[in-house]
């Protein structure tokens, strides 16, 4: 085995270690990562397949709905099938250049995520808080618009990442103390000054997160306003059942991305394995639960599947 601690101005591999700590559980730990992951491929799929199939399901919410399976797709496979190989076969040398591909799609497909959350939050907003106006606020070009947007500021504040690294020399150890090839595991492999480096990923993920974040609160709170004036106690109930849910799904993807994000700012004294383990969650668990929760509990898509199933059986 070559020597990691000569200078390389791009190393040919790095070594990920998994979960620093947690190694002789990684083939049990893999088991319920597995499981997500097959929950997500298989959910997300049937999304974008009932959508495509039903025509009145050709609505905005549905429309950003498949836009965030497709996110959770791209996002979920861009990492599980590696880190599976990981846990079970022991591999673990990943190219370099594969290494800052997975990095491009985990980072912006993340801040792809977060905006199509954002997009969501407006659409329920428009929905419960001005219904007559729904269709003319959120017309096909608008949600066009919107889709580009959030699609050209993942891609835009993330392409840095891989450039910035593949000019950096590397000259100490090749080991990558994670499961991924998260940025700021890889940047430390450094040789040279990586601050205004690491305060760039640090600033872009802070400001990107936060804001979306502040305007989803803003927009569930006036449509918590707009339920709770409902003249009906049962409408309001199913309404608050129905925000509850995807305030929850909201809620574990931005806590455990800001834990991680905070963590490497401020979480000197978090143990590895801890952060290295929640900072798996915010890829994995989204993407598991926002089929269940935007699709399995969407009445429209529940019917279609339900009606499929019953002519397939017939």
């Amino acid at each position: 085995m070559p020597p990691f601690n000569t200078s390389h101005p791009s190393p040919v591999t790095f070594l990920l270690m998994g979960i620093p700590g947690l190694e002789h559980l990684h083939v049990w730990i893999g088991i319920p990562f597995c499981s997500m992951y097959v929950v997500a491929v298989v959910g997300n799929v049937s999304i974008l397949a009932v959508v495509k199939a039903e025509r009145s399901l050709h609505e905005p919410m549905f429309f950003f709905l498949c836009m965030l399976s497709i996110t959770d797709l791209v996002l979920s496979t861009s990492t599980l099938p590696r880190m599976l190989c990981l846990f079970w076969l022991g591999v673990h040398d990943i190219a370099f250049d594969v290494c800052l591909a997975q990095m491009f799609f985990i980072h912006s497909f993340t801040a792809m995520e977060s905006g199509f959350f954002l997009a969501m939050a407006f659409d329920r907003y428009v929905a419960i808080c001005h219904p007559l106006h729904h269709t003319t606020i959120l017309t096909h070009a608008r949600i066009t618009i919107m889709s580009i947007i959030v699609v050209i500021r993942g891609v835009a504040f993330f392409s840095p990442h891989p450039i910035l690294l593949k000019q950096l020399p590397y000259c100490r150890s090749r080991i990558i103390a994670h499961t991924y090839c998260e940025f700021m595991a890889v940047v430390k492999l450094a040789c040279m000054d990586i601050g205004a480096t690491k305060s760039y990923s640090l600033s872009m993920a802070s400001i990107i997160g936060s804001c979306d974040a502040i305007l989803i609160a803003v927009s569930y709170a006036f449509i918590l306003r707009s339920v709770f004036r409902l003249p009906s106690r049962e409408a309001s109930f199913k309404a608050l059942g129905t925000c509850g849910s995807h305030v929850c799904v909201i809620l574990v993807f931005y806590s455990t991305a800001g834990f991680s994000i905070f963590t490497h700012r401020f979480g000197k004294n978090v143990p590895a394995h801890v952060h290295i383990f929640i900072a798996n969650m915010y890829l994995l668990v989204p993407p598991f639960l926002n089929p269940i929760v935007y699709g399995v509990r969407t009445k429209k898509i529940r019917e279609h599947v339900i009606r499929t199933l019953m002519v397939k059986v017939a």
